[in-house]
């Protein structure tokens, strides 16, 4: 036992004496190729190895025939490995630049292809990681893109939205100043719905400003469905009205949720306001709240015609009027971003989709909880 003892001291000392020169050396050249360290680790357990074993050797006085013999056996060994890891070391260094290359036109804006060829595991799942990334930024590209010409073409609107009235008042104004008005009293009016509108636009670009800053404050409170959405339809029907439109509430669950109040009445009245410009004479505006899965679904169906297709992606963009004239009353595109951007802020989503005569906008709400 202790020959066995005595003989494990000797390997440890060979392959301790071994490692820590490999040790070394791989500190030296921790800023060298892949190539370089890979032959130093297979280098340091061979020459472990040649160091423990005749350490061993010469510690149990084998003859000099017998010691060339091990020494030629582990040369041998050593080579093979530093042979192995040379051809290992190249191989992962060339899956190395294959995706150093790959991830350089990844980089310069493009998108990442995954090279061809095999790799190790981690390059492998490293590709795989770099693809998914690549993915996101082209997504997250393509939101930029949209959002910048949806702005351009929202400072371009507005900016026509805008010019009109401003010089209508300016006319308006001036006429009076100059006496020219023949009903001043019809003038003041006009004015007047003329500013008021101005403000409303000002107010709308107020509200979804704050909303892309993610400086929507809400004040959330439990309530029901029920009385938003009656509270919404006795806000829109003078509209209504005025425009031949019949609103209905299709069906209207008594379900809770818990929302900004203020806000949710705001997006409502967005959309039956749009529903019903967009309705024609003795056309219905359904209003419909239910509970499906745990959520609550409120929607808004008109009589629009139906939106086409190629447009329903863009109909919650900020600034978008589809095909109408840019001119009022048509808007400044702004009330279905504000929709859009309320509902997100209570965790929900917003949606469209054209039904037989029409289209139907789906807000999906959480419900409120049972203890709440």
């Amino acid at each position: 036992m202790g020959d066995i003892l005595l003989i494990a001291l000797y390997a440890f000392l060979g392959a301790a004496a071994a490692g820590l020169a490999g040790a070394m050396a791989l500190r030296l050249l921790r800023h060298r190729s892949l190539t370089a360290s890979v032959a130093v680790v297979a280098a340091v357990a061979v020459l472990a190895m040649l160091a423990g074993t005749l350490a061993v050797a010469r510690a149990m006085l084998l003859n000099s025939h017998d010691l060339t013999v091990v020494t030629v056996v582990v040369a041998m060994a050593a080579v093979a490995s530093l042979v192995t890891a040379l051809l290992l070391g190249r191989r992962v260094v060339a899956s190395s630049h294959r995706l150093a290359l790959a991830t350089r036109s990844f980089g310069d804006g493009g998108s990442f292809d995954a090279p061809a060829g095999p790799a190790t595991a981690e390059l492998a799942a490293l590709s795989r990681e770099l693809a998914a990334t690549s993915a996101k930024l082209t997504e997250s590209r393509e939101r930029e893109r949209a959002l910048e010409t949806s702005r351009r073409e929202l400072v371009a609107w507005i900016s026509h939205d805008l010019r009109t009235p401003l010089a209508g008042l300016r006319a308006m104004a001036e006429a009076l100043e100059d006496g020219m008005a023949k009903d001043p009293d019809r003038y003041f009016r006009q004015i007047r719905t003329e500013v008021e509108r101005l403000n409303s636009m000002v107010g709308d670009l107020f509200e979804l400003s704050r909303i892309h800053a993610g400086a929507l404050s809400l004040n959330p409170a439990r309530m029901s469905v029920h009385d938003l959405i009656g509270d919404a339809l006795a806000g829109a029907d003078p509209l209504a009205r005025e425009h031949g439109v019949r609103l209905v509430g299709e069906r209207v669950d008594a379900v809770p949720v818990e929302v900004d109040g203020k806000e949710m009445t705001r997006v409502l009245a967005n959309l039956l306001v749009n529903a019903i410009r967009h309705t024609p004479a003795d056309g219905t505006v359904a209003v419909a709240a239910e509970d499906r899965d745990g959520a609550v679904t409120l929607s808004v169906t008109d009589g629009c015609g139906g939106i086409p297709d190629a447009d329903l992606p863009r109909v919650f963009d900020t600034g978008w009027r589809g095909t109408e004239a840019r001119t009022p009353p048509g808007g400044a595109g702004l009330g279905l971003a504000i929709v859009r951007g309320i509902v997100e802020a209570h965790s929900g989503r917003a949606e469209v989709r054209n039904v037989a005569g029409g289209c139907r906008f789906e807000l999906t709400l959480p419900a409120a909880s049972a203890g709440g």
